[in-house]
């Protein structure tokens, strides 16, 4: 059989620590998974992706693991070192477990033979799931609770995928931003043998709004004013998502003109700040009255 290095196949360093092989694991996951995967091989990519954590993420089948030394290449000729046994006691995993993984992790993790009804409590975690969650600007400004139906994909005991619906109720922060990600924890996935659960991350997707438009916390308006208010300048209420302020337009403005009102964005720490584009309408020389004003100025 071949040496499978579980370092390359998460493409971490030998001395990678437990959170960075937990996040290289997560990426690669996400990406692999057949469910959502383009790629060709991604089933296969998965299933070792998945070997690879098995071992890593476990510190007693790591420091079991590491003990096979470090010069072994991936895909080189291995035969399990003669008392191998000795690593591991007398902990084995069953062949119902081991169907998912590769001969390699059989021949080092369940010992020289199996037992009927073996050791079935390696555990596994589960895996974390993402979901999108569309939120008002409203709702993003004053926060909100809101109960959410998604259909999430699962594995089965058996490892298979399966889609079921749940039923989560959600609390919206005050201040999310596009794109921000709102974890639940142990809301993914449910792990096997005695793992933790996976995380649920529901990804902010802000609704268009009639007046506003975000960039991060700021939020931008653009405010028609008349010629005359632009000319002389003028005191005109200007809505926020908190309410309207009075906003002081400076004498001579141009349509364009960029104004702030200080942290009358979205909240946080640091809050947002609005910013108030001006956009000179001319009103219509429609009556001769009209007309005779546009003359004498």
């Amino acid at each position: 059989m071949q040496y499978k290095d579980y370092y390359k196949t998460l493409g971490v360093p030998r001395a990678a620590t437990q959170e960075e092989i937990k996040r290289a694991y997560r990426k690669l996951a996400r990406k692999y998974h057949p469910d959502v995967s383009k790629e060709p091989d991604a089933e296969e990519r998965f299933k070792e992706v998945n070997e690879a954590h098995e071992v890593l993420h476990d510190p007693k089948k790591r420091a079991a693991y590491d003990q096979l030394g470090s010069d072994w290449q991936a895909g080189q000729e291995f035969r399990p070192p003669p008392g191998a046994q000795r690593f591991y006691g007398e902990r084995r995993v069953g062949p119902e477990d081991l169907g998912q993984f590769s001969d390699f992790f059989a021949s080092i993790f369940g010992g020289s033979g199996f037992r009927t009804g073996g050791f079935r409590d390696f555990a596994m975690d589960g895996q974390d799931q993402t979901a999108r969650i569309a939120v008002s600007l409203e709702d993003a400004y004053q926060g909100s609770t809101r109960t959410l139906e998604l259909s999430l994909v699962e594995l089965d005991l058996q490892g298979h995928p399966v889609t079921r619906r749940r039923t989560l109720k959600v609390r919206i922060p005050p201040g999310v931003t596009q794109g921000q990600q709102i974890r639940l924890a142990g809301q993914g996935s449910p792990g096997q043998h005695g793992g933790r659960s996976g995380d649920l991350y529901l990804e902010v997707m802000l609704e268009p709004h009639r007046m506003f438009r975000t960039e991060g916390k700021d939020v931008h308006l653009t405010l028609p004013i008349a010629p005359w208010e632009a000319a002389l300048g003028a005191v005109v209420p200007v809505p926020t998502l908190g309410g309207a302020v009075n906003l002081r337009i400076p004498a001579g403005s141009q349509s364009g003109r960029k104004l702030r009102l200080k942290v009358r964005g979205l909240p946080g720490a640091p809050p947002g700040d609005e910013y108030v584009v001006l956009e000179i309408r001319i009103p219509e020389a429609n009556t001769e009255q009209a007309r005779r004003l546009y003359r004498q100025m």
